[in-house]
């Protein structure tokens, strides 16, 4: 009796767990995935993210009396050395001989000197971005380890929110985004080079990001969708995150590019590639740059073809500034859609730290953040103008994504995150060196 009892009461637990299974998927299937992917909302992110918002106040409250309004231990002035020398040199007689130089300017190129040594303008944006009050996820300033019984009440109760009841959703969302990705895009690859094909493989593609980014509570606000890059062209955007990816093909479809994969990044990749062209490289054909051109030039050149999706920096900056952009995608020839990308790192920090965390780390972390928040910004399509060059219209581009995205624009190269600072640069640098030192010193040479 004991025996059947036991067997009875297993059946019963299992029944009852296949049960709130069935709930679960039916409740995720229905209030979730059916409205993104028709794209519509049934109000409840919204709710979430108002509810969300009011509770992020707490700390702010409670923090109050704490914070200060320095963040940083440095204080830059907006501008460049070479204005603040000529406005210090300007306040100050000129001397009659030897240029502009006088023995004060030491004192400010000390101070500047010490400045970077302290905190330069490089390292810091491969490093998480500091946030005015503590957003009740685990990375926070350190000097705020403990302030009241209310706010770590309040940071427990979010640890069984963002674990015990988000992450869970997430997982189970990102898995059927990825699996429905892989079975929608094969299928669509049986079918005859159609137009049906191609809208088919758009749908198929856009629906499974948008099923993965509500499985991230992505709230984007797209502006200037009158600019969305076009059939034919080249997007280039600022690189934050893997996940900028999803944000962007959750408005439109892309064609992909980069370095082909093995192992379940390699099934996405193959399946993907059955309905659609992508742009994919092996590791040795990487270091051909004119192959890589020519395979560029051959896809936007077939102006039925998606439009390639490039992120110049080649590495991921923290949502603080753009780096300098490499100049392969702007020898193409092709119009150039620029799109600006900014997160909020109130409700989650985007940034991937791909020296610190592997990328099953990341995604997990991004998984149990509060939301992912972000502002995208259709540029105008900008072509390369007469007597302009690679470099110098990726410098134009890279400005203006910058500009409206309220970014610092940056001259260094996104590789020094791995690499060291190339022999070249050092003697450009040196040379403005010398030039900002010596000054004006064309009246000396006259005579």
């Amino acid at each position: 009796m004991s025996n059947m009892s036991e067997r009875s009461g297993m059946e019963d637990f299992w029944a009852g767990a296949l049960w709130a299974l069935k709930i679960w998927l039916y409740l995720i299937i229905s209030l979730i995935m059916i409205p993104a992917m028709f794209g519509f909302s049934l109000g409840i992110s919204e709710t979430y993210m108002s509810i969300l918002v009011k509770t992020l106040e707490v700390p702010l409250l409670i923090l109050g009396k704490f914070l200060t309004n320095v963040l940083s231990l440095i204080q830059r002035e907006d501008g460049s050395m070479e204005k603040e020398l000529g406005e210090l040199r300007r306040s100050r007689p000129k001397p009659p001989v030897g240029g502009d130089f006088t023995l004060s300017d030491c004192f400010y190129f000390t101070r500047k000197g010490i400045e970077s040594i302290v905190e330069d303008e490089v390292t810091q944006r491969f490093s998480s971005e500091e946030l005015v009050s503590w957003n009740l996820l685990t990375r926070t300033n350190n000097d705020f380890q403990y302030i009241s019984l209310k706010l770590t009440l309040v940071y427990g109760l979010g640890i069984f929110v963002r674990y015990c009841i988000l992450a869970p959703l997430r997982i189970t969302l990102a898995c059927i985004g990825l699996t429905w990705l892989v079975i929608g895009t094969s299928a669509v690859g049986f079918l005859p080079n159609w137009r049906i094909k191609s809208w088919l493989s758009e749908w198929v593609h856009v629906m499974c990001y948008r099923i993965c980014a509500r499985g991230l509570s992505a709230a984007i606000r797209y502006h200037n969708r009158e600019n969305k890059p076009q059939k034919g062209g080249i997007c280039v955007a600022n690189h934050t995150s893997p996940i900028d990816i999803v944000i962007l093909c959750n408005d439109g479809c892309y064609a992909m590019v980069g370095q082909v994969h093995g192992g379940l990044m390699g099934v996405v990749q193959r399946a993907m590639e059955r309905s659609c062209p992508h742009v994919w490289f092996e590791r040795a054909e990487m270091k051909d740059r004119h192959l890589v051109t020519k395979r560029l030039k051959d896809h936007v050149n077939d102006k039925k073809k998606l439009p390639i999706l490039i992120f110049p920096e080649g590495t991921c900056i923290n949502n603080t500034s753009v780096m300098m952009f490499k100049k392969g995608s702007f020898e193409i020839g092709t119009t150039i859609y620029p799109v600006a990308i900014k997160y909020d790192p109130k409700f989650g920090d985007a940034f991937w730290n791909s020296s610190k965390y592997s990328m099953v780390s990341y995604l997990l972390r991004m998984m149990t953040s509060w939301a992912l928040v972000c502002n995208v910004w259709y540029l105008p399509a900008m072509h390369q103008q007469q007597g302009e060059d690679a470099v110098q219209f990726a410098n134009r581009v890279k400005s203006a994504i910058a500009h409206q995205g309220g970014l610092v624009d940056l001259q260094w190269d996104g590789g020094l995150k791995r690499a060291k600072v190339k022999e070249t640069f050092k003697e450009w640098e040196q040379k403005k060196y010398s030039n900002m030192v010596v000054g004006d010193d064309s009246s000396s040479n006259s005579d």
